[in-house]
């Protein structure tokens, strides 16, 4: 057995049918019991961006925070995260990438409240998410090491190759730029942004992650005004295959559930806790504000751009879905360019606009991948700081060395094994945040009714951990603090 072969294996194990079950009944139960929060209150996640968007002398602010998010959330998984989705699961695996999508915001809104309730204050700076939660709330500190401990080799090791693979295989289609060369330059620029810690990345991500988004879709627009007529088509097959009744793909509904759900987690990482992470970091006046922030930016990522990614190559008909037992493919409408799905992107574009689709693509890889990168750093640092405290000088480096490294390794590796890392790490996570999400998810609720009841009685709602019987909250009963 190849190491590949081990390392499918173990992929296959995290990633069974059982944990997709859960993603989608755990977003469903928690969309019911906050009474589907995700779409009450979806002004108020809009206002909440601008009203908290102000510069923070401690933490950053919930832009900034929001920014940080979509950072992580926006990248090669909305580009080729999406082909790949269509290549083995069929058109009707976007339908299922929506649904997660819709269900994983009520998610993120719990897990992100959680982490804003249990944050705790380091020096300048806010530290938070799954590792802490589970310490404070459920008093494991141990499971809350394994979780810190999968942070960091996670997203310090495994994910990091898919993203920079992504990057170099679309240089290399646009430019014929060798990948070592792409991966050794993304991993400098890596470097002076992460060595300026959370807000020195927080200002990058806050202009660049919104920016390229609205390129994006901008872009994916043109491609569908010029195949308008394929529009009403386009959508119809997604629907259709997604629940079998197309006849070309009624015979792999399985696997269109299962990437449909695999690749929306890896994208929006509802339910990772990853995002509970960030949203830790932001300074608002109460956890209900940044969990409906946090919320909001699934939408994003999902419902906009891997919508954009997935109506180009669908409408221009540059797309293959292969047949995961055989091999085979079942429908082939693009030619094949690289072993990559990002060339299916990349020819999508490219029938719109033939000079400069493939470098259009590669671009908003770069900048949609290098920004994922940053939010991966501080993923993984967040995880250090939980295990040692203030991470020393020297162990930060390490860690950021390992990083770099990673990096540049993945830009030349083999993109199957890449995306497997990928999938290794995340699946690590979610398991256990979604463990301690489900056990701890009450507290969110009382918070939740208590910050609604106040807006109700036209209160500006104040967070009190004593009144609604939620313990260790250091940050919030230290009004020194605050």
């Amino acid at each position: 057995m190849t190491f590949e072969d081990i390392v499918s294996t173990v992929v296959n194990i995290i990633w069974s049918p059982v944990f997709v079950f859960i993603c989608l009944a755990a977003g469903l139960f928690f969309s019911i019991l906050t009474r589907f929060v995700q779409v009450r209150h979806f002004k108020e996640m809009i206002k909440l961006l601008f009203i908290d968007s102000k510069e923070q002398r401690v933490g950053i602010s919930s832009f900034q925070a929001f920014a940080m998010t979509l950072s992580g959330r926006v990248g090669t998984g909305n580009i080729a995260g999406v082909a790949t989705a269509i290549a083995f699961g069929g058109p009707g695996a976007i339908v299922w990438m929506w649904i997660i999508a819709f269900f994983g915001a009520g998610t993120a809104f719990v897990e992100s409240t959680l982490a804003q309730i249990y944050k705790e204050k380091q020096g300048e700076e806010f530290r938070g998410g799954p590792a802490y939660y589970i310490k404070r709330g459920l008093g494991w500190k141990w499971l809350g090491a394994v979780f810190a401990i999968c942070s960091v080799v996670g997203v310090g090791l495994f994910m990091p190759t898919v993203q920079s693979n992504t990057i170099a295989t679309a240089f290399y289609n646009a430019f014929g730029i060798e990948p070592f060369v792409v991966g050794l330059g993304v991993m400098l620029l890596l470097g002076l942004v992460i060595i300026g810690g959370v807000k020195r990345i927080a200002h990058v991500a806050q202009v660049v992650a919104p920016v390229m988004a609205v390129i994006y879709v901008i872009v994916a627009l043109i491609v569908l005004v010029v195949n308008y007529d394929r529009i009403p088509e386009t959508f119809s097959l997604m629907l259709r295959s997604a629940f079998g009744l197309e006849a070309a793909f009624g015979g792999i509904v399985g696997n269109t559930i299962m990437w449909g759900v695999k690749r929306g987690v890896y994208s929006n990482e509802a339910g990772q806790g990853s995002g509970a992470i960030v949203a830790a970091a932001a300074k608002v006046s109460h956890p209900v504000k940044q969990g409906l922030v946090q919320s909001f930016s699934v939408y994003i990522d999902t419902l906009l751009v891997c919508t954009a990614t997935a109506v180009m190559i669908l409408s221009t008909g540059m797309y293959n879905v292969i047949d995961e037992a055989t091999g085979t493919v079942i429908v082939e409408n693009a030619p094949h360019l690289t072993e990559t799905s990002v060339s299916y992107t990349q020819a999508a574009v490219s029938t719109v606009m033939p000079n400069i689709g493939s470098t259009f693509i590669a671009l908003a890889l770069l900048f949609f991948a290098f920004t994922t990168l940053m939010a991966y750093y501080y993923y993984a640092e967040t995880g250090l700081a939980y295990l040692f405290g203030k991470p020393s000088k020297p162990g930060l480096w390490i860690l950021r060395i390992c990083l770099l490294l990673s990096t540049l390794y993945g830009s030349f590796n083999a993109s199957t094994l890449a995306w497997k890392f990928g999938d290794l790490g995340v699946g690590m996570m979610a398991w256990i945040n979604m463990f301690a999400v489900l056990l701890l998810f009450p507290k969110a609720i009382r918070t939740l009714r208590s910050y609604e009841k106040q807006k109700k009685d036209g209160k500006e709602p104040v967070f009190s951990p004593t009144e609604l019987n939620i313990k260790n909250t250091s940050y919030w009963n230290n009004d020194d603090e605050k």
